[in-house]
């Protein structure tokens, strides 16, 4: 699954990149939500290989805390750029003769910017608060990877800042996201249901039903992890909670390029032009070596 993920996303990425064609609101935030799914994936899947293949079970305090700010970075991120595609899909449809004036390459830059600036903000006094935290008992992570209330239950002091901060972390940026995204796709369908043409409806309901499957992919198994953690931990079996973390880190990157990227015409176009401009670098590379 890991495997598929880097190379659908990748290919998902070049075709988006070497097509000027799809150079496009919609078309740049699934780039970037390709860009973080592969990066989401990577931050966690080595290690949890390794742990499986090889048994290098240890990980050095830093190295635990950087993959850990890496993996809840990459999700307010992910789940910043689920919000923007559903903006996009909203002024698309709801407004759509303003829909390049509203969404230009300046504004789609700016979206860029506060996305990584949010997920910064937000994960950064997580590092600080783990670091405050003496660690006298064990230093055993019953995970595969490092996450905020898992290093913090290691501590043998008083954990409930970090308790009350990753829930209001979680809550003011994926929460509040969350929000905004029923809302964009509650006055996306009461559009779609006024437009005239059934074969418009058919088609914006498409575009959509493809959007919530993401949705629901990325933030049901993640808020779950979440607040298991948290609220769960006696009356939810450990080996659930862990079969989860994993799943939510590579079954969305893996499906996502799936579901976005198979669908539309336009990305399927390019990815058949890419590969046969490929295809003639290949032969022009081999005429020339025969040739020398």
């Amino acid at each position: 699954m890991y495997v598929t993920a880097l190379a659908g996303n990748s290919i998902l990425i070049s075709v988006i990149i070497s097509q000027r064609s799809l150079h496009e609101p919609m078309y740049l935030f699934l780039s970037m939500l390709a860009s973080a799914d592969i990066l989401l994936s990577t931050s966690t899947m080595p290690k949890a290989l390794t742990i499986f293949w090889l048994g290098t079970q240890a990980i050095s305090f830093d190295a635990c805390l950087t993959q850990l700010f890496c993996i809840h970075f990459l999700f307010v991120a992910d789940s910043a750029i689920l919000l923007a595609m559903a903006f996009d899909c909203y002024v698309a449809i709801c407004s759509p003769l303003h829909y390049n004036t509203i969404l230009s390459p300046i504004i789609i830059r700016k979206i860029a910017g506060a996305t990584l600036t949010r997920s910064f903000c937000i994960m950064f006094p997580a590092i600080f608060l783990l670091k405050r935290l003496p660690y006298c008992q064990t230093n055993i992570i019953s995970h595969t990877f490092c996450e905020h209330m898992g290093i913090a239950l290691l501590s043998c002091a008083d954990i409930s800042v970090n308790i009350w901060y990753g829930l209001a972390a979680t809550l003011l940026s994926t929460g509040v996201d969350i929000i905004l995204i029923t809302i964009s796709y509650v006055l996306i369908l009461h559009t779609v249901f006024h437009l005239p043409s059934h074969e418009a409806q058919r088609k914006a309901l498409g575009t959509c039903g493809s959007h919530i499957c993401v949705i629901l992919l990325f933030y049901i198994p993640a808020l779950f992890s979440v607040f298991a953690y948290r609220f769960g931990r006696k009356s939810i079996p450990h080996y659930v909670h862990i079969l989860l973390a994993n799943l939510y880190v590579v079954i969305p990157p893996m499906l996502n390029p799936v579901i976005y990227g198979v669908r539309p015409k336009q990305i399927w176009e390019g990815a058949v032009q890419l590969f046969a401009q490929l295809k003639k670098y290949s032969r022009w590379r081999l005429t020339n070596y025969e040739s020398s």
